[in-house]
């Protein structure tokens, strides 16, 4: 399992990349290999305010349909339209598979080390 020291998670297996004021956010490696072979990924709209802790799109696979958790407030500023042709991207490159790019970012404190994410996946495990 691969826990990339550079980003930051979330107890709900979502990856965070903050940028300055903005975040690059994905489904963790965990998160991908628990949902098995990604088939559909429900984005939301560019401009659609989130917050944090809040589902704020969903992914179905071959088992079945999950909510993601906006890991942080703010605003959507772009989505990843690459996955609406290819779920499968998150299944092959979970941390290069970003879902969306949000701005004006708050609420960061829920945010995880890769240390204490890695602690949260093998209680999990357990």
């Amino acid at each position: 399992m691969n826990f990339p020291k550079e980003l930051m998670y979330t107890e709900s297996h979502e990856w965070v990349k903050i940028e300055g004021d903005k975040a690059l956010v994905g489904l963790t490696d965990y998160a991908q290999s628990e949902l098995g072979d990604l088939v559909f990924v429900n984005l939301p709209e560019e401009g659609d305010e989130v917050t944090a802790g809040e589902v704020f799109l969903d992914v179905e696979s071959v088992k079945a349909a999950s909510d993601v958790y906006a890991p942080l407030s703010g605003v959507i500023e772009e989505v990843n339209e690459e996955l609406l042709d290819r779920p499968g991207w998150i299944n092959e490159a979970p941390y290069e598979a970003w879902l969306v790019k949000i701005g004006e970012i708050s609420d960061r404190e829920n945010l995880l080390t890769a240390e204490e994410y890695e602690a949260v996946v093998n209680s999990e495990k357990e």
